[in-house]
């Protein structure tokens, strides 16, 4: 395995990859701001490196499926498009649990007809908390996993990931089959980091999702870091690839999909693998968190 490479569901996908979410409108929500240039991040992402993108049907909703199917289709014989489920939008944005077999087998159909495939390499079964479901929203984790591993055995799916989930469902779900896990973390936040050592031990995916932070309240932007701001002042990088260089070499299943709309900013990203940290360049970053 090279800095730049890993594997997926049994593919060989460069380590950073590309996430959709950016390219509808605020909140994601509607279309793009600019639906040339959001085209035009997808084919460059393709032209230069990125095999793997991340996507949803719940992205818009409906925006970033069509968005990928418009710049790339027919697909390269290598891109893995990897998409979610088990979430709804309404029409203020907020994300509501669809959970239910017949909602994921549903949401499944819609994926495969909005992008264009008669299977999809990964779908993402988006976990949401109990807390978050009404007693009519409410699945228990079991049954939607046995609604995944139908979907793989019915070819629809090649197979199958987790997001958004805990240590113990995490590993619920890798026994059950799945091949990635998707949940916060970055280099300021590491609360996840018993998962990433699951996932780690069982040869599993694991895809960090806010990998340099958020804006959302209680998870600080890694780029503001003082300690990440110096370490790449010192090797003439921008922050932005100094914290995902650490997730890099943080740990090798490691798959990286930052989202962006802005072309200089996906090469940034992309430039990230050839960012080596020394040792003391770690320990600084790490004793910063």
């Amino acid at each position: 395995m090279t800095n730049e490479s890993s594997t997926l569901a049994g593919h060989s996908v460069h380590r950073v990859g590309f996430g959709a979410m950016q390219l509808p409108g605020p909140g994601v929500m509607g279309p793009p701001r600019d639906r040339d240039e959001a085209l035009a991040v997808l084919r460059r992402a393709v032209e230069l490196v990125v095999n793997h993108i991340d996507t949803a049907q719940f992205y818009g909703p409906d925006v970033a499926n069509e968005l990928i199917r418009e710049a790339l289709h027919p697909y390269a014989e290598d891109l893995v498009l990897v998409s979610k489920i088990g979430a709804r939008r309404d029409e203020s944005g907020a994300w509501l649990p669809a959970q239910h077999p017949d909602q994921l087998t549903e949401q499944v159909t819609q994926n495969l007809r909005s992008l264009g495939l008669d299977r999809i390499p990964v779908v993402n079964l988006r976990v949401m908390p109990r807390e978050e479901c009404t007693d009519a929203d409410y699945c228990p984790l079991e049954e939607q996993l046995d609604t995944m591993q139908q979907l793989v055995a019915d070819g629809r799916l090649e197979a199958f990931g987790v997001s958004n989930v805990s240590a113990d469902q995490a590993r619920t779900a890798v026994d059950a089959g799945a091949v990635c896990v998707q949940n916060a973390y970055n280099l300021l936040h590491r609360d996840d980091e018993a998962t990433l050592r699951l996932c780690a031990d069982r040869g599993v995916a694991y895809v960090p999702f806010f990998p340099l932070g958020s804006a959302f309240p209680g998870m600080p932007k890694v780029t503001e870091s003082a300690a990440v701001q110096q370490v790449a002042e010192r090797l003439g990088a921008t922050a932005a690839q100094v914290g995902l260089a650490w997730l890099l070499q943080h740990s090798g299943n490691v798959l990286l999909i930052p989202g962006t709309s802005s072309l200089s900013h996906l090469e940034e990203n992309i430039a990230a693998t050839s960012i080596t940290l020394s040792d003391n360049d770690v320990e600084e970053l790490e004793a910063s968190a």
